[in-house]
């Protein structure tokens, strides 16, 4: 797949009837410095534009850490409906990809399994059944 397919643009909308009435642009100096966000734009003071790659990162996990943060996303059901389409579609597109479900890093599992091949001093070669009595 072209790495252009795994860049993505997507809007945040914020609950309007919050009482912190500058959500997006709080929420936009939280996301400049996380991995995997490109872009981030402020588009009114409850919609926020936002672009990432979903190699390394996905709706669903940005607006969860919003959430986690003390940001409320709009609850009205057309933006219920788009988040659960656009949740689907990436989870189906990561895992075409090769990512897994959990994996917020697809190259995670590139990196543990040459962290396994190594010579370390983290590794225990005796069987399984002699580390019992030790």
């Amino acid at each position: 797949m072209d790495s252009v397919d795994f860049l993505k643009h997507r809007e945040i909308v914020f609950d309007a009837m919050d009482p912190d009435c500058d959500q997006a642009q709080t929420a936009a100096l939280r996301l400049a410095d996380v991995e995997g966000v490109e872009q981030v734009q402020v588009i009114s003071t409850y919609a926020l534009g936002v672009s990432y790659d979903l190699r390394r990162i996905s709706l669903q996990q940005i607006e969860e850490a919003l959430d986690e943060a003390g940001f409320h996303l709009s609850n009205k059901l057309m933006y219920k409906l788009r988040r659960a389409l656009y949740y689907y579609t990436e989870e189906t597109q990561r895992a075409n990809a090769g990512c897994g479900l959990g994996d917020s890093n697809c190259t995670r599992k590139v990196f543990i399994q040459r962290y396994r091949r190594l010579e370390h001093g983290c590794r225990d070669n005796r069987p399984e059944h002699w580390r019992k009595y030790l």
